[in-house]
């Protein structure tokens, strides 16, 4: 059983977002977060403390297996370095995202009819 997650906090115009991916069991799903303004690292904890149980998560989708390996230091800092400087959603996550977003549209169609 494998399970791994991470937040991303980026700046998608106007505001601060947070990205909290998790993988359960080689399934993928994504909860976007919006903060607003630029968040504090005690804010962003305090948020997640207190609302863990009200988050939405993306429909699960299908993850690639990814075998862990040691990995050499020097090109573990290589690859955070690269993290952080990516700016944008990943591929996965955009999917993840929009077919959430879909889903609330049905639900808000059915319940207004």
């Amino acid at each position: 059983m494998v399970i791994k997650s991470s937040l991303t906090i980026l700046f998608e115009n106007p505001f601060w977002i947070g990205l909290y991916e998790r993988i359960d069991n080689n399934r993928y799903e994504v909860c976007k977060i919006v903060f607003g303004a630029e968040p504090k690292d005690y804010e962003v904890y305090d948020f997640l403390l207190e609302n863990w149980h009200k988050l939405k998560f993306s429909p699960s989708v299908k993850a690639e297996k990814n075998e862990e390996r040691k990995i050499n230091p020097k090109r573990l800092k290589r690859e955070i370095n690269k993290q952080l400087e990516n700016k944008g959603i990943g591929t996965k996550a955009q999917q993840a995202l929009k077919m959430q977003h879909e889903l609330r549209k049905i639900e808000y169609n059915l319940f207004i009819y």
